[in-house]
Parts: structure tokens; sequence; C-alpha cells
């Protein structure tokens, strides 16, 4: 048996002053702070004691500090991993949200997405973004640990998840796996089969305590 478990760090900074986040070094609010507090504690809740536990993250601000709740619990080093990072923005990053809005390109419901461009100087194609997260789960997945937490952004969690069920990265322009602020996606892949589950998307019922 394999857990994955897919944070996605709580409220920041950039999501409260409406500007762009992307790769903006934003902090976690007070408010995300608390959250992230809380979902390391439903994480220890899920994770038996004694299990062995391996513990990756963005490198980004925010997503490195809701990974420290859960490092402390579990007495693990976070793995730093560029790769995990949200979409870059681009010229837009840190800008308000307002301006990437008004130009924003939105991609074309038929016809090539994976490459589009969106109007934005220096914005990451969703080929991009989504050819490293790949990059970056199969490598966690190389290891053999029974339990593996990984932190992340709020789009990333959608191409982590179509990498765990092995969609060829080609088919991910339309994908949209929804995981809001400080929520746990459960990934599982059973040790007979190996077949791979979706156990729960974007799960935060832990915030409601």
């Amino acid at each position: 048996m394999r857990s994955v478990y897919v944070i996605t760090h709580p409220e920041a900074t950039h999501h409260v002053e409406g500007v762009v986040g992307g790769w903006h070094a934003s902090r976690l609010t007070s408010a995300g702070r608390r959250a992230a507090a809380s979902v390391a504690r439903a994480q220890r809740a899920r994770i038996p004691d004694g299990t062995e536990v391996e513990l990756f993250s963005s490198d980004l601000r925010r997503a490195r500090r809701t990974a420290e709740e859960a490092a402390v619990l579990f007495g693990v080093k976070p793995v730093l991993d560029r790769r995990l990072r949200e979409k870059s923005y681009g010229e837009a990053e840190g800008g308000p949200q307002e301006w990437l809005d008004r130009r924003f390109v939105p991609p074309p419901a038929v016809g090539e997405r994976l490459e589009h461009d969106e109007g934005v100087e220096g914005a990451e194609t969703r080929a991009a973004w989504a050819q490293r997260v790949y990059a970056a789960l199969e490598e966690v997945l190389r290891r053999s640990c029974e339990h593996q937490i990984i932190v992340t952004h709020g789009g990333s969690p959608a191409l982590v998840v179509a990498a765990w069920i092995r969609m060829p990265v080609e088919s991910v322009g339309h994908a949209c796996f929804r995981a809001p602020s400080g929520s746990i996606t459960t990934l599982r892949e059973d040790g007979s089969f190996h077949n791979r589950q979706v156990v729960s998307l974007g799960d935060t019922r832990h915030l409601d305590s």
C-alpha cells in the first residue's frame, strides 16, 4: 500500500490583497497559519504512529510554511522542490489580479490548449507547468515509502491527480480537479494490483473543527 496526501496551502496574503500569486513570494496570513496547523493535525491523525513518512513541498514561502507545521508533528524535514510551484504568471505576478483578468486570454474550447498564449508576457504555458509537476511526482513515487505528503498550491493538485491516474500529459488541457485552500487530497495505491485510487479530493472538513 502507498498513500499520497496532497495539501493545498491555506490562505496567503495574495488572496486577501487581490494580487496575483503564481511565483510571487506571498506569506500565509494569520488565518492561513492557523489553518496550516489544523491541516498538520489532521494529517497526524490519519497516519499511524511509527510509520515512515516523507514530506515534499514547493519551495515558495507560503507552501514551505505549511509544510513546516507537518514537519514538526512528524519529525521529518521537508524536501523542497521548485517543480511543485504554482503556475507562473510572468509579468503579472505580485500585481493586481484585476490587471491580469483584463488581459488574460482564455484557451479555446477546441484546438491547442496546452501551448496556448494567455496574453501575459513571461507566463508559463500549461504544458510546461504540467511537465514539471508530472516529473516531480514521478520522482516522489520512485521512492519506497508508505506515506508521502506533498504540499503545493491551488492549481497544481489537479496536475498531481492527473499524473497519479496516469493521464497522458497531452490530455491535461481540459483536466480540472478542484482542491480549495487548506484542503487535503488523498491518493492510494494498493499493494497487490497497484491500482491507483483518488480516495478524497479537496477535503476541508478539518478546517471546520
